[in-house]
């Protein structure tokens, strides 16, 4: 049962279907003239569309990349260097993901001052401090839509509104929300808007920056001057038709999975809050994606659930895939004021449109049976409610003498 869906999804097989192609027969450079070349083109134009269609931009206003990770780093880099006359102050947040943080903490070396907004408990920015750091050297606004751990959606059409009243371009990761919630680059005000493919079903190492008519981030990538002269580098026109595809496909059943996924989410959220001691929901209870659910638990290792779940057959987390190899804590909960022990006690669940109500019973159950199997082997659970060793585990189901 794979729920950790946030991390990376499994290609549709319509999107398979549409990608075949343009490995065998049709394998033209779209940059050529003669009929395969014009082929290639014809599915690069129509995936520029189906992009641009599910997020209400228009088709020329789309720019082919290689991932989230490469929109983000275009977009900040790009206005950092394309403005620095005008001056190199930067807002965002501190639980922006580590491909805009990093990029950020890259640029601060080249003199660039960023303000990192705070969260509120909730995982939310404060607009107050968002308006209060706005300088005349500010530049740019990088705020993600939605988190990858917490979930947590920030008010982009309210960020938006004040960013262009400040003339202050204004950057939105919105890899983990593109095709899960309604998004609309023109109602909110966004300028550029990053991407990714395979969060929607669509193949890996695919994404796209939305640079806004007017907008010229500087090149960062110099070659034959595909895209527009904007980013070079023929076109993996598989990965692009595929991309394309998965668009239409979470444009079309937007409405229906949002349904289906919150159903899902809020029935574990109150199964296990309802059933456990001391499990807590991590970032706001309704503004946050319909699939996420992020739980901390007392006196147990996120690690040791996740891998005691697996070994029950549920594949999940305990935080985002991009930083799961640290021992360090992680800065999205530690951002919420939580103590780095309790951080440490937390799971991830990001469901796909695979899973079921169903799959919710066999979680709920499991997750129970997990956490009170952990904390019967925890001293610090057991010292917590007067209990003197591990002996209270006592049976040899858990490997343990008496």
């Amino acid at each position: 049962m794979y729920m950790d869906n946030s991390a990376t999804t499994p290609v549709n097989p319509e999107v398979l279907k549409e990608m075949e192609p343009f490995y065998k027969e049709e394998f033209g450079n779209a940059s050529t003239l003669y009929s395969l070349g014009r082929e290639s083109k014809k599915a690069l134009n129509l995936a520029r569309e189906r992009v641009a269609n599910l997020i209400n931009a228009e088709p020329e206003e789309i720019k082919f990349t290689s991932g989230g990770t490469e929109s983000d780093n275009w977009a900040i880099k790009g206005i950092a260097f394309q403005k620095r006359n005008k001056g190199k102050h930067i807002i965002t947040s501190v639980i922006e993901h580590p491909a805009v943080k990093n990029t950020c903490k890259w640029l601060e070396k080249l003199g660039y001052e960023i303000t990192y907004l705070p969260i509120q408990e909730n995982g939310i920015i404060n607009i107050e401090d968002l308006k209060k750091a706005i300088r005349d050297d500010t530049i740019l606004i990088s705020i993600m839509h939605a988190n990858n751990e917490i979930g947590t959606i920030q008010p982009i059409t309210e960020i938006g509104k004040i960013a262009k009243e400040n003339n202050i371009i204004f950057h939105v990761d919105a890899v983990q929300s593109v095709g899960k919630i309604p998004l609309d680059v023109k109602k909110s005000n966004i300028d550029l808007l990053s991407i990714s493919s395979h969060k929607i079903y669509g193949p890996k190492g695919i994404g796209a920056l939305y640079i806004k008519k007017g907008v010229r981030p500087e090149v960062l990538i110099h070659g034959g001057g595909q895209e527009n002269n904007q980013r070079s580098g023929t076109e993996n026109i598989p990965g692009i038709a595929g991309f394309g595809k998965a668009c239409q496909i979470a444009n079309d059943n937007l409405e229906e999975n949002t349904r289906k996924l919150t159903k899902i989410r809020n029935k574990i959220i109150k199964g296990v809050l309802s059933q456990v001691d001391e499990a807590y929901l991590n970032g706001d209870p309704e503004k946050r994606l319909p699939n996420n659910v992020n739980f901390r638990f007392s006196a147990i290792e996120g690690e040791s659930l996740v891998l005691m779940l697996d070994a029950k057959g549920i594949e999940a987390s305990t935080g985002s895939a991009c930083s799961s190899q640290s021992l360090e804590p992680s800065y999205v909960l530690t951002s919420l004021g939580l103590e780095p022990v309790n951080v440490h006690g937390s799971l991830r669940l990001s469901l796909g449109v695979e899973n079921t109500l169903e799959d919710a019973d066999k979680v709920i159950n499991d997750i129970i049976n997990v956490v009170n199997t952990l904390r019967s082997m925890s001293p610090l659970w057991n010292s917590k409610n007067g209990k003197s060793d591990l002996s209270i585990a006592g049976d040899e189901e858990y490997g343990l003498s008496k």
